[in-house]
């Protein structure tokens, strides 16, 4: 017969996050050894997180980056934890779990780019363009950084050429990536070519067309087209 806390687990792995939840507060962990204990606690911090309750996600990962966990669980938490302060606003918080990750050995694609992003949401575009090189020197094919440091090369008139071949490479990858799609229209923008950007934004407005972004940048190529 499962345990209560297997049973949360089954529940959390059908996406039942509600009824996971509930089961895992059900749980009795006083005989729960240490490693057990961080167990309960990182389940509940995704149930949180799925939940979009965040703030109550952020009190058990917390509890498990502090506690007797190991390296690769407390990897996943920090990387929980600052994807969590990013979509909360809070990019100097996310930055401060991303940066304990690669002071603690851990360097992946995936923590320079959310580095890049976080250095964005703060202005601060010369250290995202360094973090989105890094994450270009782990894997030069990595879709997202190319992306990234391509419309930033872009928009900051940098290196519009480069911007605009990272930009293509991206779309490449990903032609059905609206975020892409709305890079590489306004790296031509950028670049003079009105006609190419218009028709790749258009494509990028007919996948998102709520996205205010996009719509922002076809009204600037509309008044210019005019």
């Amino acid at each position: 017969m499962a345990t209560k806390f297997e049973e949360a687990v089954r529940l959390y792995n059908m996406k039942r996050w509600d009824s996971a939840l509930q089961t895992f507060h059900e749980v009795d962990a006083s005989a729960f050894s240490p490693a057990e204990k961080m167990d309960l606690a990182y389940y509940l911090g995704l149930c949180y997180t799925k939940l979009e309750r965040y703030n109550d996600a952020i009190l058990y990962f917390e509890q498990v980056v502090t506690g007797d966990s190991g390296p690769l669980r407390v990897c996943q938490c920090r990387l929980t934890l600052a994807y969590i302060y990013m979509i909360t606003n809070r990019p100097r918080m996310a930055e401060f779990e991303l940066d304990r990750l690669i002071k603690n050995g851990f360097k992946s694609v995936q923590i320079y780019t959310m580095m890049a992003y976080a250095a964005c949401m703060q202005k601060q575009f010369d250290r995202a363009v360094k973090m989105y090189e890094d994450a270009l020197d782990i894997d030069p094919a990595n879709s997202t950084a190319m992306n990234g440091l391509g419309f930033l090369l872009v928009e900051n008139g940098t290196d519009i050429r480069r911007g605009l071949d990272l930009c293509k490479k991206a779309v490449e990858k990903h032609p059905q990536s609206a975020a892409y799609l709305d890079s590489l229209g306004w790296a031509y923008y950028k670049t003079g070519q009105l006609v190419e950007a218009r028709q790749w934004l258009r494509r990028a407005l007919d996948l998102a067309p709520r996205q205010k972004d996009i719509s922002s940048h076809m009204k600037v190529i509309v008044a210019n087209a005019s």
